[in-house]
């Protein structure tokens, strides 16, 4: 069989990724095997690869690969979330641009150009995890739309609310105006952001007075409905009873007196607007003040904001600014620093707003999931350092806003059937809300047409919290084969920023629904940075497309990559380098293959040096293996993979290729060849999780294979006993190697020359490796001696000597005189730093570190002279 020169990744990837389709590997069906999955964390229907997305999938496939070849029934479930928001957002973008205003259609219509969006553009980037090598079972795929997770979805809401854990409030909730919904607190980024703080004046009532009011917000004096002010400040008692007028819309509001106003801020004078401000509104209900809402649902003011109604906030905060200035109500404008709410999202500035909405009772229900992570440990994190971050959010849960102002996703499954707040029933279908409406208002004549569902659909995250359970219809079927045999998962692989948002809400949901955890551990990846530590984005342009990486690096030199410097919950500074470092792994692998491949093999005699290597390398293997069971337990990818590239790298190609290696043009015997392609395909095995192309096609060019022996289905090595005798004894083998190859390169000896060593074993060391010394030294004659050998080239190992006798090798005058100059070097060199160090007064004032870094180069200088000496004594 004809081997290419080079590894071709391109056909590669293509070849093999089809042959696993083809032969259903990723594939799962419940069996007598033990279950090991992993549940994808689906990315936005709307989404296409960055380079988070192929961190995080890439050790999901490392980690599902590698469980199919322990001999789990591995099962990664793929799928996408509709991403309310997001998506809503394209398909109103696209129908402007084809002039439709969203506004103009019923709900179906618009529906049903959603869909039409989401099934010609959705789940680009669930074919382009195929070019990553992503395993997934992707018969099973999913997206949070289905109907069977839909009535997951409707299912949960019904039995909340039957609980009695789901209620309707008109509260103050977080407003984005660009996506017109209310958001959670947990969906608003604040950000510092430069502002200006405004000193605007109010006339007092009835006098030629003013009080002072300081506002980030001048534009929302139109919706004031009072002037608060501490009933401690002294300053403004005289105040007590009296009225305020307000600037342009010269309305009349009281001046009323509250502690929660802060003495220190400003003037110690507040206004208060109760339906643009959290607060605001507390102390309105607390002193029963008017609610004026100045805004439409675009943050445009409304008909109160008189005539600036049609405006945007930001262009009338401008506008109203100089107006005030003009009439004299603008005392003086400052800068001022303060934090600004922002959607998640769309990066609008979120405006508080007054709303009904719906609301998740969380205090009871985090309960569980609280004690599972930071009591029994039934949940780990990875890094566990994030279990405080974890302890924070859960400990100091609020109820969970799930409503949403939008079109696109699960209507809220409540009918109302008069018009008073209250005259609504919550059911799974129409039918049975007709059902349950009949029986509220006694008319047995209600007909469907009568009942008018809840227009607002649910957060997006109240779908994506039964996710392990959704797909495996645990939720309407939790009796069913699958979900009781795949449930919980094993592992999940997300990022810390959503560890609230969904990772402890699946934990919550878990042990709600089915009385379990969702899964056993969760291990939090970092973010993906540039060099100069920036977040990557598209913004910044300072993020690679990753597709583009592929076709340059190969898709197995970018994943070898990203998990070199991967390690759990840090950042990962990427540089294409790394992407470079993996394909220079790939080809070192490739060309290791097609040195073995291209030796001649003979029934010949196994010499000893083959015999030592062969056994030296399976011991190393053995201890390999341990050690990378030991990193994948504790979850550390990014180690478990350096420890296969030293292992292949430096082991493998660089010693036991090299020990083996038989003579120019000559066989190599069986056994040690039949011993090499076994170490080459453990090798292969421990790899392929990390690179499943470049493994799975030398496994098929080492051998004529059939499907059932695939390496995707192989066998993963089972970790023996090391002998750690061997590996120990090698080690100082290879010191002495590199001893030999040192005075080599230094006294330009040929490596074709064949030279002569002698020892003087002090050390008592094994003579076992000496065939491995003999072959890789090219040394004609290995002999121990119990004297030191004079006119030879000497050095080192612990307490062993090593001598070359030079036999005319090197010219030995040469040699004295040069070593003669170095040893007057090192000398005078000694003499000025025992002079410094001698120095009290440098002694006593120079910082520690300098001493003692002087005194180290006097213990280097007195080392280097003692070898020079000791040389320069056996050339003599």
């Amino acid at each position: 069989m004809t081997i290419p020169s080079q590894f071709d990744a391109k056909t590669a990837e293509s070849k093999w990724y089809d042959y696993w389709m083809k032969n259903n590997y990723f594939h799962s069906e419940p069996d007598h095997r033990t279950p090991y999955t992993i549940v994808i964390p689906p990315p936005n229907v709307t989404g296409v690869l960055h380079m988070g997305h192929m961190l995080n999938n890439t050790i999901q496939d490392v980690l599902i690969r590698r469980a199919r070849l322990k001999g789990y029934n591995a099962c990664w479930v793929p799928g996408t979330d509709h991403a309310s928001i997001a998506t809503e957002a394209k398909v109103v973008a696209k129908l402007k641009a084809e002039g439709i205003n969203k506004n103009d259609l019923t709900r179906e219509e618009f529906l049903g150009h959603a869909w039409d969006w989401t099934h010609k553009y959705g789940g680009v980037i669930l074919d382009q995890l195929k070019k990553l090598g992503a395993s997934c079972d992707w018969e099973r795929t999913k997206f949070t739309m289905d109907d069977d997770m839909s009535a997951a979805v409707i299912k949960s809401f019904v039995d909340f609310y039957n609980k009695g854990l789901i209620y309707r409030g008109f509260r103050m909730v977080n407003w984005d105006p660009e996506a017109k919904t209310t958001l959670s607190d947990e969906e608003v980024i604040y950000e510092e952001r430069q502002g200006k703080l405004y000193h605007l004046k109010y006339q007092i009532e009835g006098t030629n007075n003013f009080v002072v009011v300081a506002t980030t917000r001048p534009e929302t004096i139109l919706g004031d409905t009072a002037i608060c002010i501490n009933p401690n400040d002294e300053r403004y008692t005289h105040l007590k009873g009296k009225k305020a007028i307000v600037p342009i819309a010269n309305r009349v509001i009281p001046i009323i007196f509250d502690e929660y106003v802060d003495m220190e801020f400003g003037t110690g004078c507040l206004k208060v607007t109760p339906a643009h401000d959290v607060n605001d509104k507390e102390l309105g209900e607390r002193h029963n003040l008017e609610i004026i809402d100045i805004f439409n649902e675009d943050a445009t003011l409304n008909s109160f904001g008189l005539q600036y109604a049609g405006k945007d906030r930001f262009v009338v905060r401008d506008e109203i600014a100089k107006d005030l200035e003009a009439i004299g109500n603008l005392e003086k404008i400052e800068n001022h620093v303060n934090k600004v709410g922002t959607s998640e999202r769309t990066k609008a500035v979120i405006e508080p707003r007054l709303s009904d909405q719906w609301f998740l009772k969380m205090e009871e229900l985090a309960k569980p999931a609280i004690k599972a992570v930071l009591e029994t440990e039934d949940v780990k994190l990875y890094p566990n350092r994030f279990n405080n971050t974890y302890r924070h959010w859960m400990e100091n849960i609020r109820d969970w806003n799930i409503s949403r102002q939008l079109w696109w996703g699960q209507q809220i499954p409540a009918y109302y059937y008069g018009e008073g707040k209250e005259d609504f029933v919550v059911a799974n279908t129409p039918a049975d809300a007709l059902a349950l409406a009949k029986v509220r208002t006694g008319n047995q004549s209600l007909t469907v047409a009568e009942l008018r569902q809840d227009p607002d659909t649910l957060d997006t995250w109240f779908s994506a919290w039964l996710w392990p359970m959704s797909v495996f219809d645990g939720v309407v079927n939790p009796e069913n084969e699958e979900f009781k045999y795949y449930y919980p998962t094993n592992d999940l692989v997300t990022g810390p920023d959503i560890l609230f948002f969904w990772v402890a809400r699946m934990i919550v949901a878990g042990y709600e629904f089915a009385g379990e955890k969702p899964f056993s551990n969760v291990y939090l990846t970092g973010l993906v940075r540039d060099s100069q530590r920036r977040k990557m984005s598209k913004s910044l342009g300072n993020s690679p497309d990753p597709l583009d990486l592929i076709e340059k690096f190969g898709a197995d030199g970018v994943r070898v990559g990203l998990l070199l410097s991967a390690a759990a919950g840090n950042d990962i500074l990427f540089d294409e380098e790394l992407c470079n470092q993996g394909k220079a792994f790939t080809n070192k692998i490739w060309n290791a293959f097609r040195l073995i491949k291209g030796w001649e093999v003979a029934d010949i005699e196994q010499p000893d040096y083959a015999r030592k290597a062969v056994n030296w390398f399976e011991a190393k293997l053995n201890k390999t293996v341990a050690e990378i069971e030991d990193h994948f337990e504790k979850y550390r990818i990014s180690d478990a993979l350096m420890a296969i590239y030293k292992l292949v790298w430096d082991d493998f190609c660089s010693w036991f290729l090299e020990m083996i290696k038989p003579g120019y043009q000559q066989p190599i015997d069986r056994t040690t060849f039949n011993s090499a392609i076994e170490m080459l395909e453990n090798n292969l095995k421990l790899l392929h999780p990390f690179m499943p192309f470049l493994t799975e096609e030398i496994w098929h060019l080492i051998a004529e294979r059939s499907k059932e022996e695939a390496l995707i289905i192989s066998q993963w090595p089972t970790v023996k006993q090391a002998d750690e005798r061997l590996i120990a004894g090698f080690d100082v083998a290879a010191e002495v190697i590199a001893g030999i190859r040192t005075i080599r390169k230094e006294k330009n000896i040929p490596q074709k020359d064949a030279i002569e060593l002698k020892v003087v074993n002090n050390e008592g060391i094994s003579d076992e490796y000496d065939s491995v010394i003999a072959k890789l030294g090219n040394i004609s004659s290995l002999e121990y001696t119990a004297e030191k050998i004079n006119g030879a080239l000497t050095f080192r190992v612990r307490s062993n000597e090593y001598f070359v006798p030079v036999n005319g090798a090197v010219n030995v005058e040469e040699e004295i005189a040069k070593l003669t100059e170095e040893l007057n070097y090192n000398r005078g060199f000694l003499k000025s730093v025992q002079a410094k160090l001698s120095n009290e007064k440098f002694v006593g004032s120079a910082p520690e570190k300098v001493v003692a870094m002087e005194r180290q180069k006097e213990a280097d200088a007195l080392a280097k002279i003692a070898t020079i000496e000791q040389s320069l004594e056996s050339l003599k």
